[in-house]
């Protein structure tokens, strides 16, 4: 009786896909064609480096020095100091920025992670109304919201005087932003929440899970980056916002980073302090730059989910 050997265990096959070399010239244009990308996109910003270290004091900004004839800090001094005429200081704007945009960036996460967790696994009456409205407010220029926002929020009282009004505050601010805003995120999280198995979901039933547990412990973490991507977002339009700051809020001490930038512009381009304007400028774009570096792992995730089906 003959015995046969046992065969070998089968190695995987690792196919290798040989990465096709570029010819010499198509490689020159392509380096060209990233380098001149490069170039415009960091011109703009060094030439606001340059000149909020420049203390000549132009009239008009017509030439970029890279680093201008005695370069110094004076202009940042003077803007963290008070950067216009009116009583305020940079830490008390930034404060008042910074409480609207994290306001803005959580309200919108919580309160849009929850509709767009209905709207993509319940089935409720009018669903497809309910869509076709988030999607009609979302289509809506938010600068278009302004009026009846005004005489909405004028109405509500908070405080003694006639003039302690809901829409004379950062709170009234914060609304009129997340009414906005808020269209959005719950459009983006439910088109991520879709993607999502419901497969996940049966199984912590079937282990004895409730509605909460499995939205809290299994949901959110897995919708981390759609998360990410919707409250930067929300920092976002919260820190930059001007339109409806400038038009709702009268008191100084409410006054946030975007308005102080506006209030240093002069009618003409010589009134405009260039030095104190571009430090402003850069101080109020770094929160959002160390915001985005510390969620950009999620927010490229977040973003390019879908693209491979």
């Amino acid at each position: 009786m003959s015995t046969s050997a046992n065969p070998l265990p089968s190695q995987p096959v690792r196919r290798r896909f040989p990465r096709p070399d570029l010819p010499y010239r198509s490689q020159l244009i392509r380096q060209l064609i990233l380098l001149f990308i490069t170039f415009i996109t960091l011109f703009p910003i060094l030439w606001i480096v340059s000149l909020s270290i420049d203390p000549s004091g132009i009239a008009r900004p017509t030439e970029l020095r890279l680093i201008p004839p005695g370069a110094s800090l004076d202009a940042y001094r003077r803007v963290m100091a008070q950067p216009t005429n009116n009583p305020i200081t940079f830490a008390q704007l930034a404060f008042n920025s910074f409480k609207l945009a994290m306001g803005v960036s959580l309200f919108s996460v919580g309160i849009g992670v929850g509709a767009a967790y209905v709207f993509s696994r319940f089935k409720i009456r009018g669903q497809k109304f309910l869509m076709l409205a988030v999607l009609t407010v979302l289509m809506m220029p938010s600068i278009g919201s302004i009026a009846p926002l005004f005489v909405l929020l004028n109405k509500i009282r908070i405080g003694v005087s006639a003039a302690d009004t809901l829409r004379n505050s950062l709170y009234g601010v914060g609304l009129a932003i997340i009414s906005g805003g808020l269209p959005f995120a719950i459009w983006n999280l439910k088109g991520y929440l879709d993607t999502i198995p419901r497969d996940l979901e049966e199984a912590a039933r079937i282990d004895g899970a409730t509605i909460n547990q499995t939205f809290i412990k299994i949901i959110l973490p897995l919708a981390t980056p759609a998360l990410a991507v919707t409250a930067f977002l929300g920092f976002l339009s919260g820190w930059t916002e001007f339109a409806l700051s400038w038009q709702f809020l009268n008191k100084v001490e409410n006054f946030t980073l975007s308005m102080a930038l506006w209030n240093m512009t002069g009618q003409y381009a010589g009134q405009v302090p260039w030095s104190n304007f571009a430090a402003m400028a850069l101080l109020v774009a770094t929160p959002v730059s160390v915001v985005y570096l510390m969620l950009q792992k999620y927010i490229v995730s977040g973003l390019t989910i879908g693209s491979v089906k």
